[in-house]
């Protein structure tokens, strides 16, 4: 009984942080969208499709974190859409576009930019801020992920199953 009050509590905040976090991105994301559409200042191709690339994701991840979200708190005692099973779905698979996401903005700015010391990149910071929210955004969903596992493990050796409720 006193994990599922924890997880009750937990749920919101992670998600609400996933939500948080990718709504900077997000921002981010599309701001650096419009300028490239507008001005053709990006420095090549690869750059503006990683950019686009982290708006699919961001808008990805906010739009079915709220949907999980609201049906967790809508129906969290037992409902297959807030099951183990949807859950890993959905993290697994945002997990692998964060990945796909961080590791392309930080290989686009060979790890990060120096903003004094460099005249290649146009939005130097805006890049900077895009690849740390990124990761930021890939360490929520990592842990969440690494959480509904433990929990689908305890569920299944407790004879719920894999589509058991989380909590």
């Amino acid at each position: 009984m006193g994990l599922d009050k924890h997880i009750r509590r937990g749920h919101p905040i992670t998600f609400g942080l996933i939500i948080l976090f990718g709504i900077f991105e997000l921002a981010l994301s599309a701001w650096l969208t419009s300028r490239f559409s507008m001005l053709h200042n990006e420095r090549n191709s690869s750059e503006r499709d990683r950019v686009h690339f982290a708006l699919f994701t961001s808008t990805w991840t906010i739009f079915f974190s709220g949907l999980l979200l609201t049906l967790f708190w809508h129906s969290a005692d037992g409902s297959m859409l807030t099951s183990v099973l949807s859950h890993l779905i959905f993290l697994g698979f945002t997990w692998i576009m964060w990945t796909a996401t961080a590791a392309a903005v930080t290989q686009m700015l060979g790890g990060g930019l120096n903003c004094e010391r460099q005249d290649i990149f146009v939005y130097c910071n805006q890049l900077n801020a895009l690849e740390a929210f990124a990761w930021v955004e890939w360490l929520l969903i990592t842990f969440a992920v690494i959480f509904v596992l433990v929990r689908g493990i305890v569920a299944a050796r407790r004879g719920d199953g894999i589509q058991g409720a989380l909590v």
